[in-house]
């Protein structure tokens, strides 16, 4: 009787052990299929980017001829020919200037709007916050038409400002979408003591508020800078003008021009202008990148 009592809680010890090894053997299946998989797409990424660089140092021969095999002379030819002949390097400082000028005045009044929207309550408030939302369901090519228009009556079309201002128009909603969060996320008792101390609304802002929400800052700026980098139907319906060309308009129209005589060598070496900048961007940002979704999940 007693040998059967004992047996019992043995039995019973042994379930949970046994559970506890399956799920352990369950987490190392996943974890093996989430790193194959993880590994897989590095490949995937990585490669053509690998190949793409090494093709910047091959002439057009040498890369119909061994396209995998590394060039014989190690040589920055295309690079001088893509940044003056193909005039990537005057799309370049354009790109610059209409990036980093919108990205600019994007993060100032969108961290402005997405604060009062999330501190401050007055009529209206929700219905503005719910437009900036439909902003980001609105597909951009649906807007091609009027923004031409606009831009063609205020004098701006073709030109650098304007593209800084529909570029602005453009990123504002997910800028304020994304910040939103973050300004609502932030404690009233640093904005009561702040006040306390005779700070105005502007002062809190800028020298508490925002400087609390620098990882969202940061992180709204990694994804805006990719996507204002990497525009496309914007430039080409609403830039014309060859000497305002930014570089994804330089590019295709290098590639274009070229017809069946393209130079494949100098094609590459502009696709690794164009692509340097954004991943030396997220390099210097990624710390700021991590710490925002891990404040977002804290929070």
């Amino acid at each position: 009787m007693t040998a059967h009592a004992e047996a019992v809680p043995r039995a019973a010890r042994a379930v949970p052990r046994t559970r506890t090894a399956r799920a352990a053997g369950g987490d190392r299946v996943a974890a093996g299929v989430s790193h194959t998989v993880l590994v897989i797409w590095c490949i995937l990424v990585i490669a053509p980017m690998i190949w793409v660089l090494i093709g910047s140092f091959k002439t057009s021969a040498e890369i119909f001829a061994s396209p995998f095999s590394l060039p014989e002379h190690w040589s920055f030819t295309n690079y001088e020919n893509a940044w003056v002949d193909a005039q990537i390097g005057r799309a370049f400082v354009n790109t610059i200037i209409v990036v980093g000028s919108a990205l600019v005045l994007v993060m100032l009044l969108g961290a402005m709007c997405a604060y009062v929207l999330a501190r401050f309550e007055f009529p209206g408030r929700r219905a503005i916050y719910y437009l900036m939302l439909a902003g980001l369901t609105f597909p951009v090519f649906l807007a091609i038409v009027p923004l031409f228009f606009v831009l063609q009556n205020a004098a701006l079309l073709g030109t650098l400002p304007g593209l800084i201002v529909v570029y602005v128009a453009f990123a504002l909603p997910f800028t304020v979408f994304f910040l939103y969060a973050f300004f609502r996320g932030l404690p009233d008792d640093i904005a009561e003591a702040a006040a306390i101390d005779g700070a105005g609304n502007w002062r809190t802002f800028f020298q508490v508020m925002l400087p609390m929400a620098r990882p969202g800052m940061a992180s709204v700026a990694i994804f805006n800078f990719l996507g204002l980098w990497n525009q496309f139907i914007l430039p080409i319906a609403l830039n014309p003008e060859q000497q305002n060309y930014v570089l994804s308009q330089r590019l295709a129209a290098f590639v274009s021009s070229a017809g069946y005589a393209v130079d494949f060598g100098a094609m590459f070496a502009a696709v690794v202008v164009t692509i340097v900048p954004v991943l030396i961007a997220y390099l210097i940002f990624q710390r700021q990148l991590q710490g925002s979704v891990t404040a977002g999940t804290m929070k």
